[in-house]
């Protein structure tokens, strides 16, 4: 028996929306310091569940619990002032600032509790935040570009830029939605090394891939999502021998 503490308990979510149910009866616990993959076809609820858990969607039932503390009724910033970030499946960046802007933000955010952009002129003055964000931005293998205008980059490399706006906080347990797509192989493999790397730190995270050579190189644990529903949770080779898994899912997919 498993004597990590848990950091995330998703405790019998429900969620409709009009007719459709997204979620339903979702338990699951992510244990701190690992890695939690989620996966599932197409539809199955997994981004519902990750909006679910950083506060953007209320279930209709269950609770949301980090670190011992329900979340049902905190706004989305004060779940990340709690120490949950989250790289969504399409980046969300600021286009118009440089890289190093970019970072900065969430590094003041997380400082401060709060950043005002009218403030944003007498950010180059900060030493220590710019510091921090070029540090994410050197994780993520961006420095060189740290003053490039965040709009130009490719899918891909925003997607690494979104990465290093959540490192840069040091959140306890990190969401990732997709965080290889749109990248080639040779950056999906770039992704893996820096994940382990963030592994070995002991940051918990929780990821939605369909990568299974994302998945299977990094997760601890894999929870199976169908139809709003978990179908099975466990270790990697008992998710990949488990013959509601393979129908549902994974013969779909390319290993």
């Amino acid at each position: 028996m498993s004597t990590r503490n848990v950091v995330l308990h998703v405790a019998d979510v429900h969620k409709n929306f009009g007719g459709l149910r997204a979620l339903s009866d979702v338990d699951l616990q992510v244990e701190e310091g690992t890695v939690h993959a989620i996966i599932g076809p197409n539809g199955a609820g997994k981004s519902t569940l990750l909006n679910v858990c950083v506060g953007r969607i209320k279930p209709d039932r269950g609770s949301v619990i980090f670190d011992g503390e329900a979340l049902d009724n905190h706004q989305p910033h004060e779940i990340n002032q709690l120490g949950v970030s989250r790289v969504f499946q399409t980046p969300e960046i600021f286009a118009d600032l440089s890289l190093l802007e970019n970072v900065m933000i969430p590094a003041f955010a997380s400082r401060d509790g709060s950043f005002r952009f009218n403030t944003i002129a007498a950010v180059s003055g900060q030493k220590d935040v710019r510091e921090s964000a070029e540090h994410a931005l050197e994780d993520v293998g961006l420095l060189e570009r740290r003053h490039v205008e965040a709009g130009s980059l490719s899918r891909g490399d925003k997607r690494r830029l979104e990465l290093a706006m959540c490192l840069v906080q040091n959140p306890r347990l990190l969401l990732l939605d997709e965080p290889t797509a749109g990248m080639s192989r040779h950056d999906t493999n770039s992704t893996i090394e820096l994940l382990k790397r963030i592994k070995s730190r002991g940051m918990t995270k929780v990821i939605i891939e369909h990568d299974m050579q994302v998945v299977f190189s990094l997760a601890d644990k894999i929870s199976v999502l169908a139809q709003g529903r978990i179908i099975a949770d466990g270790s990697p080779d008992e998710v990949r021998a488990n013959p509601k898994v393979k129908e549902a899912y994974l013969g779909e997919v390319q290993e």
